[in-house]
C-alpha cells in the first residue's frame, strides 16, 4: 500500500500514533510531503525514525528547506571569525527561520554527537522535491506545496525549489485533468469555502493532506491505493475527525 502524510512539525507522539494506525508494513512506502521539522517538541525524533525506515520517503517542505540551510553553521564551532564570516543574507536565514518556529529543531540538533549531526544533515539532504506516482489505478503528484506559476506543459523537473515548497494553491482550480495533485503546506482549515475543515480536502483533483498537527492538533494520512482516510488527533483538540 501507498500512504501520504505530512506537516508533522515535531509532534513524534502523533507520528507514532499514526504509523500504529496505519499499520505500516515494510512492503508499503509511506510519503512524507515535508514539514516533519520545527514547531512540535521532538522534530529530530521524527527524523531520526524515518531515517531508520527504509519504505518511508521524504519529500522536501520549505521547513526542512530553512533547516538545511542553517544547521550547517550550528555544525561548526561558534566563534569570532565564524561569526564575522556569516552574511547579512545567512543572518536573515537564521531569524527568518527562527521565527517560523526552528529552536525546537536547533535544540535536539545541538544535543546530537557530531556524528548524529552528520547524519541528520545528509539525511535532509536526501529529500525529494516532488514524486510521480501511480497507485489504485490511478495518477498521482506529489508535492509539498506547489507547484507555483503553474503551466499543464511545465515538466515538474523545470519548476525552482521556491515554486514547490512555498506557494498556496488555489483549491478552486484543477491543475492537473489526467491526475491527482497530493499537497501538505496549506492547513485544510485555511482553504477558502472548505466545508470540512476538520479533515482531508479533496476536490477539484485535489488532495490537501495538512490537518494542522501544529497547532490543531490532528495529523491526518490517505492510501492511495483504497482513498481511505486516517486520523489521530491529542485528547485535548477536538478539531479533527477520529
Amino acid at each position: 500500500m501507498t500512504y501520504c502524510m505530512s506537516d508533522i512539525h515535531g509532534d513524534y507522539e502523533m507520528y507514532r500514533r499514526m504509523l500504529e494506525k496505519i499499520r505500516l508494513r515494510d512492503e508499503d512506502a509511506l510519503y512524507i510531503l515535508g514539514d516533519v521539522v520545527d514547531r512540535g517538541p521532538e522534530p529530530i525524533a521524527v527524523l531520526q525514525d524515518m531515517m531508520a525506515r527504509p519504505n518511508v520517503r521524504p519529500l522536501l517542505g520549505n521547513h526542512e528547506y530553512m533547516a538545511a540551510r542553517c544547521l550547517r553553521f550550528l555544525t561548526k564551532q561558534i566563534t569570532e571569525e565564524s561569526v564575522a564570516e556569516l552574511s547579512a543574507d545567512r543572518l536573515m536565514d537564521l531569524f527568518h527561520w527562527q521565527n517560523e518556529g526552528g529552536a525546537p529543531t536547533i535544540e535536539g540538533f545541538r544535543r546530537l554527537d557530531p556524528e548524529g549531526r552528520q547524519a541528520v544533515l545528509e539525511y535532509l539532504m536526501e529529500f525529494e522535491l516532488y514524486e510521480e506516482l501511480e497507485a489504485g489505478g490511478e495518477k498521482y503528484v506529489l508535492v509539498h506545496a506547489g507547484p507555483d506559476h503553474f503551466s499543464a506543459d511545465r515538466p515538474l523537473w523545470d519548476y525552482e525549489i521556491h515554486e514547490l515548497i512555498w506557494t498556496r494553491l488555489d483549491y478552486s482550480k484543477v491543475y492537473y485533468h489526467d491526475r491527482f495533485l497530493v499537497t501538505g503546506h496549506t492547513p485544510v482549515a485555511a482553504i477558502p469555502g472548505n466545508e470540512h475543515p476538520d479533515a482531508i480536502f479533496r476536490a477539484n483533483r485535489h488532495i490537501a493532506i495538512d490537518c494542522g498537527c501544529i497547532p490543531y492538533g490532528c495529523l491526518g494520512a490517505i492510501c492511495l491505493d483504497t482513498g481511505e482516510e486516517f486520523y489521530v488527533k491529542r485528547t485535548i483538540q477536538a478539531h479533527c475527525r477520529d
